[in-house]
Parts: structure tokens; C-alpha cells; sequence
């Protein structure tokens, strides 16, 4: 798997926001990625020192139209917790 399909996009919260004062960056991440390849991904994308990586599974919700009833997407995220003398991510450009 190449690192641009396992990286999806950020996820943009108020708590992933707080978090990169701490350097913990939080992405979106392909369902079957693990933590070594989301690790490889990221210091290849950005050229940063990744020192852990949270991985965490979301089940699709049940939602309806109607008499019709299906389940969103599943969807996969990653904490990934940056080294003390690496360099910060730029996800927003000033």
C-alpha cells in the first residue's frame, strides 16, 4: 500500500486542534492499515520523527430512509504522537 492510500486526510476537532500543542496529530486512515504502516506513511509524507501511533475502529451507524435501513461507512482513526525534536506538521498553511 502506498503512503498516499494509507494517510486519508486530518481530522479537524476541537480536541485534535488542542492536542497538537502536545504534538499528536489525528488522521483518517485506511481501514486496513496498521500501526507500521501509518507510522512509515506519515515520516514519509511530512519528513517528521513519529514516536507512537493510537489506532482506533468506528462501526458504520444504522441509519434509515424510510422503510429502507443500511449502515454508514466504518471508518478507522490514528493518533500519531510526534518525537520531542521533531518538527511540527503543517496541516494549516498561514
Amino acid at each position: 500500500m502506498d503512503a498516499r492510500d494509507v494517510i486519508k486526510r486530518p481530522v479537524i476537532t476541537e480536541r485534535s486542534t488542542d492536542m497538537m500543542a502536545e504534538k499528536k496529530y489525528t488522521f483518517e486512515v485506511d481501514v486496513r492499515a496498521n500501526k507500521t504502516q501509518v507510522k512509515d506513511a506519515v515520516e514519509k509524507i511530512f519528513g517528521v520523527d513519529v514516536d507512537k501511533v493510537n489506532i482506533m475502529n468506528y462501526k458504520g451507524k444504522f441509519k434509515r430512509m424510510g422503510k429502507f435501513g443500511g449502515y454508514t461507512n466504518k471508518r478507522r482513526k490514528a493518533i500519531v504522537k510526534l518525537t520531542a525534536d521533531s518538527k511540527e506538521i503543517e496541516i494549516f498553511e498561514s
